[in-house]
């Protein structure tokens, strides 16, 4: 042999990838049972606010919701509408419950409804069931044939006065991720 040849057959031989020699395993899956719907879902849309006694009547306080998954329906084609829904209140005796405006928010997932009528609509109800002192409804829509539409509506309890305003940064929406 030349020595081009000897340098061959002097190199160690590759390994072999291990999991080859590995017995395969079945690509045959496990029977599968459908699910049953639970006899009573654990939640289930609604349209009632349930409210709580306000922990600190005697001040004005701001609560603020974000409810970045809003849909309803669009009520000419039935093509589904998204919204942010940012929500202001100042509360006077009551204060909304939480499970209970999510579970609101989510009835209105398969009706048909305008922009500004959903918007009014909640301001409406959330007064009706609260009483607030101040509340702002802001709904922030999802582009629909390349238009956006921000819809804002609020309510002030007659005699109501705001005290005077703190300078604060301002803040954004949540998203859910740390700063």
């Amino acid at each position: 042999m030349n020595g081009a040849d000897d340098n061959i057959a002097s190199r160690p031989t590759p390994l072999r990838n291990p999991t080859s020699a590995m017995p395969r395993k079945s690509t045959r899956t496990a029977p599968s049972t459908e699910r049953t719907a639970p006899a009573a879902p654990p939640s289930a849309p609604s349209k009632q606010l349930d409210v709580f006694a306000n922990p600190a009547p005697e001040r004005d306080y701001l609560i603020r919701f974000q409810l970045p998954e809003f849909t309803c329906l669009c009520p000419l084609t039935g093509q589904p509408d998204f919204a942010h829904f940012s929500i202001d209140m100042v509360a006077d005796k009551l204060c909304v419950e939480l499970k209970s405006l999510k579970m609101y928010f989510w009835s209105y997932r398969n009706e048909g409804a305008f922009h500004e009528k959903v918007t009014n609509t909640v301001l409406d109800d959330i007064v009706k069931a609260t009483r607030p002192r101040f509340i702002r409804v802001t709904a922030k829509w999802y582009v629909r044939g390349g238009i956006y539409t921000d819809v804002i509506a609020e309510h002030r309890k007659k005699g109501w006065k705001q005290t005077a305003p703190v300078d604060l940064p301002p803040s954004g929406q949540a998203t859910g991720l740390a700063l």
